[in-house]
């Protein structure tokens, strides 16, 4: 057996690390009820606005320190969204769009569910439950055989357990190791406070 020591590496400055979770449903399951009164509407975007869809992007996932989306090139971005095999829908409240759903069926007989979530004020309220719905009666009314997502330690804490009582199932794990996007300067330094930053030593 490892010594304890050697359980662990340290990580180089500048970056940051999560355990992901790759999750699948292997056939529909049956739909949780949605809370009574839970806020927002679902509304369907075609063709996205990369303005608009960074913007909800950074909203949503800035304390998850979302940022794949914010490193690509704006007319990749572009192509990604207006693919026909990309779904996006918002939920909306009073105009404003809380939340984001991102499906790709770039891969047959599969959906990979890119990017889900709701504004820190939605979650606990029943939103979420909503737009989860969504996603998966939107992802089998194709035909795939497997919807799958990835979840990591960066998310919200009851992500797992939601994604459970949905009816995911844990395939595999990775580790990932990212430059920090707030030393990147794509999002704020704020993002994420309960996420340490390491800035690089200009000297080293």
């Amino acid at each position: 057996m490892r010594n304890w020591e050697e359980r662990f590496e340290t990580l180089p400055r500048g970056k940051i690390a999560a355990i992901a979770t790759s999750m699948e449903l292997a056939r529909k399951p049956e739909l949780r009820p949605e809370r009574p009164g839970a806020p927002g509407v679902i509304r369907p975007v075609e063709r996205p606005d990369v303005d608009w869809y960074l913007e909800v992007y950074r909203r949503v996932g800035a304390d998850h320190l979302w940022f794949s989306r914010l490193f690509m090139e704006r007319e990749t971005l572009a192509a990604v969204l207006s693919d026909a095999a990309t779904y996006v829908a918002a939920l909306t409240i009073d105009g404003q769009d809380e939340g984001l759903l991102e499906l790709d069926f770039s891969e047959d007989d599969t959906c990979e569910i890119k990017y889900f979530g709701v504004t820190v004020p939605l979650q606990g309220v029943g939103a979420a439950r909503r737009l989860m719905n969504h996603a998966i009666e939107t992802a089998f009314a194709r035909p795939v055989s497997r919807v799958w997502l990835h979840t990591n330690t960066l998310d919200h804490p009851n992500a797992m357990a939601f994604y459970r009582r949905t009816g995911f199932e844990a395939v595999s794990q990775q580790i990932e190791v990212a430059d920090d996007p707030r030393l990147r300067g794509v999002l704020p330094m704020s993002a994420a406070p309960h996420v340490p930053i390491f800035p690089v030593d200009p000297e080293a």
